[in-house]
């Protein structure tokens, strides 16, 4: 028998896919908007027409969610994002001003290096490979091991509706053998332009510590603020659509609840009717040493469990018609796992004296994790949700809405997607709801409007009010007034706009 080295393999395989997928964007770059537009509602059509199939093949080969779920967020990241993109310009010249004289032409960046996580596997692979291809890209998936069946699966379905609609199958292309080198190899090739990463925080640090442009995403620890002029049975009945949802998979499902001092019975009292167990306090710690592994981070054995799974798992006992699990500890941090993000049906529960201890409370919780992703508030009062989204760190506030549907633009005017921005506080190179333009630079065409000598001028009449000696006012010493002044600014401006 003859032996291969199966990392030698996958290295080998990942140079033959970027190379393939690199002379397939360079022929999409020739193409037209019309063209690229009939290549990605194909996709869109076929993530439909496939949805059922492989949402199934996702929960059961991962062992994460609901299959149901699953499909539905199939179709989210096929048809929802075809219909927010599809009137996108993002093919040669995408705007003009002729005013300031500028063109703007869409330049695509090339080989996008795609990273699957398990928890959403082959939505995943529909919502990146249309916004690459929108974006004029080709991308390369590195599957996560565990999905790997079921990605391999979806990029099928997507090859073929490419090729189906005249295309090049080679835009879109996955890891057959998935190693770490070969991931590696994907992220550092001079051919990858860049990488969209979204998995664990390891792999993130990874994507940008690998010298290729990337755009990471960092975990969700979103806590939700019952307000106390929310409908509290409406507030708590999002909630549990949110967290309940693919048994909390989404990053941007609620982690935590919290709530006034004097709203702690009304708001417990409506979960506990809408079947959310609140945890004894011995039941409490023996389902704390559950949450997290040894080093930190989470216990891959909770993802996406139902709540009797869960119970099962850590050895408590819990009614059988229970939604969510529910934990109150008011620690935040190290040796506090209720206020970790927590991507199963477990949520802690917090409390404190008024908005503003609420608020920072909150600000708390997203500094210890998840800072720059989502928070969801539930009230009435606009002047709340001011003072919040003026303080609070994250990216995206969801507002009377669950925050997974919310945050991932379902239910909201938000991009649809997969992968949320974090922004700079989060570690992430951008705090949107990740595009096809994220995934294209821009180039701008900018017509001369002065000459050297115009320059002087306007710089001549910027100095002529500050010749005078510091101890004067800078109008008095020209004889100007602030009239005067606005009359030069606004000429200059006329000079360089003409």
């Amino acid at each position: 028998m003859q032996l291969y080295d199966k990392d030698l393999l996958s290295v080998q395989e990942v140079r033959t896919l970027l190379s393939a997928a690199k002379a397939a964007q360079q022929e999409l770059a020739t193409k037209s908007q019309e063209y690229v537009d009939r290549i990605v509602k194909a996709i869109a059509d076929a993530g439909v027409r496939n949805a059922v199939r492989l949402g199934a093949l996702a929960q059961e080969e991962t062992g994460f969610g609901v299959a149901e779920h699953k499909t539905i967020k199939n179709i989210f990241a096929s048809k929802f994002v075809w219909d927010y993109i599809k009137d996108m310009k993002t093919i040669g010249e995408i705007g003009r001003d002729e005013k300031l004289g500028l063109t703007c032409y869409a330049v695509p960046l090339g080989v996008i290096a795609g990273i699957v996580p398990s928890t959403n596997p082959t939505s995943t692979c529909f919502y990146k490979a249309e916004i690459s291809i929108k974006a004029g890209n080709a991308i390369v998936f590195s599957p996560h091991p565990s999905a790997q069946h079921c990605i391999d699966e979806a990029v099928k379905v997507i090859r073929q509706a490419i090729a189906e609609a005249g295309g090049n199958e080679n835009l879109v292309s996955t890891i057959s053998i998935p190693t770490r080198q070969a991931t590696n190899i994907l992220m550092s090739h001079p051919d990858t332009a860049m990488i969209l990463a979204t998995g664990g925080s390891a792999m993130v640090r990874a994507a940008y510590s690998s010298g290729t442009p990337a755009i990471g995403v960092g975990p969700g620890n979103g806590p939700s603020y019952i307000e106390r002029t929310a409908d509290i049975p409406l507030a708590v009945k999002r909630i549990v659509d949110s967290k309940t949802f693919d048994n909390g998979t989404i990053c941007a499902s609620e982690q935590s609840v919290i709530c006034d001092d004097d709203m702690v019975d009304a708001v417990q009292a409506e979960m506990k009717r809408q079947k959310f167990y609140f945890l004894t306090d011995e039941q409490r710690d023996k389902l704390s040493k559950f949450i997290l592994r040894g080093n930190g981070t989470m216990n891959p054995q909770i993802v996406g469990k139902d709540p009797q799974t869960v119970a099962n798992l850590a050895g408590i006992t819990i009614p059988a018609d229970t939604r969510v699990i529910v934990a109150v500890d008011q620690g935040i941090g190290r040796g506090h796992p209720y206020s970790n993000e927590k991507l199963s049906t477990i949520l802690g529960f917090f409390h404190a004296e008024n908005y503003v201890k609420v608020c920072e409370h909150c600000v708390d919780l997203l500094h210890y994790e998840g800072a720059g992703h989502t928070m969801s508030l539930h009230t009435k009062d606009n002047d709340i949700v001011k003072y919040f989204a003026a303080r609070i760190p994250a990216s995206r506030i969801v507002v009377n809405s669950p925050s997974t549907f919310g945050g991932i633009g379902a239910s909201t005017g938000l991009m649809p997607a997969l992968t949320l921005g974090c922004g700079a506080i989060g570690g992430s190179a951008t705090s949107e709801n990740v595009g096809p333009m994220q995934l294209l630079d821009r180039r701008y065409v900018a017509v001369g409007k002065m000459e050297l000598e115009d320059i002087q001028t306007a710089v001549a009449q910027a100095q002529g009010c500050c010749a005078a000696p510091a101890s004067v006012s800078c109008g008095s010493a020209a004889g100007l007034g602030e009239a005067d002044i606005d009359a030069i600014v606004k000429k200059i401006l006329e000079r360089l706009s003409a």
